[in-house]
């Protein structure tokens, strides 16, 4: 047993030196606060081109300790047999608007930063997680997205209006998802409202309709590992793995429809806008090459029909293997990027998501892309001029992007230390995991149980994909190094 093992309150000093470091900000301003204490209620809308949608069957989903509720849900089957379904986001710009303090700090970060030992809310608690989020219970004005769906999964009409709204049910994936599936009852809030089990059935129906569209037409289907630490006063005690599920699925299918209506509603507006994009991979060969030595021939030019196919077999044939395969297929195609998109511009589109038309809109409690996007709708719902001058949303997306990548790097740095500071009294055990890396003379190596990842020492040849037993001989819970020896 480590003689004085690491404590929460140093990973979260280590999450703050992090965010330093990286060019974000951990702490609000004076500014900020003191705007912050000038808000005293939720952001009102009054007015004939606000509608009062606040007798729906409304619900959120979202995970367990998610106190950031940025979307509600709601089903209508209509008399013809078609579906509609009904987003609503939360209006973060009614009581945040442009060039405030508050809004500057978002304007920095662009994000929230979620460590286990600490969150940095893009916006402060009070907002995020109170005024500006879809609480149950609470009337909340919103942009809602209005969606018809046939049988078929096709799109027949959609529509964007604001209105009030009213959580009826907080949810959460792993318990709903439970249910759907069969293997749990319904979850407490859902049964406290009539008719919401079947709201649930319904939107679990269209959901997976869109999905399986949606792999047809080469959404890829990945399955990237998100492990997230427990504790158990400030120890460390556990590394769970976030699991894809049915309600995660009902989620994502949704937010991508809802984010594919608002990129085309702002086109179709003749208005710039910032939108979502994964560009058609560069490395494709080097793709081809991995699908090659898996025996699988993929076309000479990007296409994610067929990549997607080859995931689906790889998945069936090596399930604990595909993680890996999926990392290294999602680190080929490259990163995520938002851009300015200008009316009648050429379209980017989302290569992973198999969609033309993809802005981010559903998330602005902690993207700040989604705030934007917000503001853009509200103006050109009203016919105002847009908030954002063209020059000023390009330089925005840039930023965005690169505040993305930051925050990407300093949760990677945490989880790292986590998984360190977890290990660290367990020198001498010996583990089975899997080899998933080699460059620059080191081999990086995953464990199963707990789920980490550390580098194998030099030793015999190994290979990717190996797998094998290793002692843990050293951790560094500050720099998150975590060291293996094979053993034979």
């Amino acid at each position: 047993m480590a003689l004085h093992p690491h404590q929460k309150e140093e990973l979260a000093e280590l999450a703050v030196a992090a965010m330093r470091e990286r060019g974000l900000q951990p702490e609000f301003s004076g500014a900020a606060l003191q705007q912050l204490r000038a808000i005293d209620g939720p952001g009102g809308a009054e007015g004939a081109d606000v509608a009062d949608l606040c007798g729906l069957l409304w619900c959120s989903i979202d995970n367990d300790d998610s106190r950031d509720l940025d979307q509600l849900t709601v089903s209508e089957v209509l008399a013809d047999g078609h579906v509609k379904i009904r987003v609503a986001i939360a209006d973060v710009d009614a009581l945040v608007t442009k060039d405030t303090p508050i809004d500057r700090h978002a304007q920095v970060n662009t994000t929230s930063v979620y460590t286990s030992a600490r969150i940095f809310p893009m916006l402060p608690e009070k907002l995020s997680t109170d005024l500006t989020s879809l609480n149950p219970h609470q009337v909340r004005v919103a942009n809602v997205t209005e969606m018809v769906f046939a049988p078929n999964g096709d799109l027949l009409r959609s529509h964007i209006q604001r209105a009030r709204v009213r959580n009826q049910a907080q949810l959460a994936y792993d318990a709903v998802s439970a249910w759907l599936t069969g293997d749990g009852p319904l979850p407490e809030a859902a049964d406290r409202v009539p008719g919401m089990d079947q709201q649930l059935r319904t939107q679990d129906s269209v959901a997976q309709q869109l999905r399986a569209r949606r792999r047809e037409q080469g959404s890829l289907e990945f399955q990237t590992l998100q492990p997230r630490a427990e504790f158990e006063g400030e120890q460390v005690i556990a590394i769970r793995q976030q699991e894809q599920n049915r309600a995660r699925q009902l989620i994502e299918e949704f937010m991508v429809a809802t984010n594919g209506v608002t990129a085309r509603y702002l086109a179709g507006k003749r208005r710039a806008a910032i939108r979502r994009v994964v560009r058609s991979p560069e490395r494709w060969a080097r793709i081809a090459e991995v699908a090659l030595e898996r025996g699988t021939t993929l076309p000479p030019e990007p296409d994610s029909k067929a990549l997607e196919q080859f995931l689906a077999a790889e998945r069936r044939r090596d399930p604990e293997r595909f993680p890996d395969l999926s990392l290294t297929i999602v680190k080929l195609m490259g990163r995520g990027e938002y851009v300015l998109e200008h009316p009648g511009g050429p379209a980017i589109g989302h290569f992973g998501l198999a969609v033309r038309d993809y802005s981010h809109s559903t998330a602005p409690n902690r993207r700040y892309p989604d705030l934007i996007t917000g503001r853009l709708i509200k103006a050109a719902l009203a016919s105002e001029p847009a908030p954002y001058a063209n020059t000023e949303l390009e330089m925005l997306a840039n930023h965005c992007t690169h505040q993305e990548d930051a925050a990407n790097k300093v949760e990677r740095q945490l989880r790292k230390s986590e998984a360190a500071m977890l290990l660290e009294g367990r020198i001498g055990e010996v583990f089975d995991g899997v080899v998933t890396g080699q460059s620059k003379g080191n081999t990086w190596l995953r464990i199963f149980e707990p789920p980490a990842d550390g580098k194998l020492l030099p030793s015999r040849a190994v290979k990717v994909g190996d797998k094998l037993r290793a002692r843990l001989v050293d951790t560094n819970v500050e720099r998150g190094f975590i060291d293996f020896e094979q053993i034979d």
